[in-house]
């Protein structure tokens, strides 16, 4: 079983003058623990429920582009893009650059959005969720169009693009890999069965995460897609500096599931210590796994 860092947090000492810092030593101790991704949200304002907006919150792409830099094996991602937040074709480019500037590292992570107090704020539209599913789905045809050899016009409801040019592609192929975020089972899932690698859901209980496994091998099963070709991951909660054999029993129960990754964000004040002890007492027991 594999793991990634979820950096969400960037309240830290020494303020925005030691963010630089904070993230660089992070994201390099996660790549010599051995930790397979590091991800990053997709907000302008920091979550409310984890925090306040007015909490300090950097730009996604930012953020992955200066890890980019610091690290060579990381896969480097948004847990996700709101689809709301960038043009599609300006979003397929952006991760194109982040694919090629990593040696070829990124996926994108993408969902509907939903902070509507950020896009109230900022003046980005905030439609229904029926057409922000609706847009997401054709944001994920318009990624897979530009970076497939087709160059020509996409004409959607909502998106229209004379030309689909990317260059240079990104460096993986046929793609860089696509993850869609969240458990919804009427379109979420279904989107993952039609146009996803990965998926990733909340690690709320292994009959909860069965249930929506059950969910989206059915979609799989409408749509003629090989549900064992997409990867299947979750987000959880782990304590390195304690005991973590609870942790490793339940990530047992997940990768009997066929849960492949766990995403587990960094306790603060000291990002880098916690990233430490990850790798000295969970890395290599968790490989084990599955």
């Amino acid at each position: 079983m594999q793991i990634g860092i979820h950096f969400m947090n960037f309240t830290l000492p020494g303020g925005p003058a030691g963010l630089r810092a904070a993230v660089s030593d992070t994201a390099v101790a996660a790549d010599e623990a051995g930790v397979d991704w590091f991800t990053a949200m997709d907000h302008w304002f920091q979550m409310e429920h984890f925090a306040t907006a007015h909490d300090p919150m950097l730009e996604g792409y930012s953020v992955l582009s200066f890890v980019a830099a610091k690290t060579e094996r990381l896969r480097l991602g948004l847990l996700v893009t709101g689809v709301t937040y960038r043009h599609p074709g300006l979003l397929a480019k952006t991760v194109t650059t982040l694919d090629v500037l990593s040696g070829g590292r990124a996926m994108l992570g993408i969902g509907a959005a939903w902070y509507e107090r950020e896009h109230r704020a900022l003046g980005v539209p905030y439609p229904p969720v029926s057409e922000r599913f609706e847009r997401l789905e054709e944001a994920l045809q318009i990624c897979e169009q530009m970076w497939s050899d087709d160059e020509g016009p996409y004409d959607g409801k909502y998106y229209q693009l004379a030309e689909t040019i990317c260059v240079p592609r990104p460096l993986q192929t046929p793609r860089p890999p696509i993850l869609i975020g969240g458990g919804g089972e009427k379109k979420t899932l279904r989107l993952v069965a039609q146009y996803a690698d990965a998926c990733n859901l909340f690690g709320t209980s292994p009959d909860g995460v069965a249930h929506k496994l059950d969910v989206l091998r059915g979609h799989c099963d409408t749509l003629g897609r090989d549900y064992d070709r997409i990867q299947k991951t979750i987000i959880a909660q782990v304590d390195p500096a304690g005991d973590v054999s609870e942790f490793l029993s339940a990530m047992e129960q997940y990768a009997a599931l066929g849960i492949s990754l766990v995403e587990v964000a960094p306790a603060m004040p000291d990002p880098v210590r916690w990233v430490t002890l990850l790798g000295e007492k969970v890395v290599g027991p968790l490989s084990q796994i599955g």
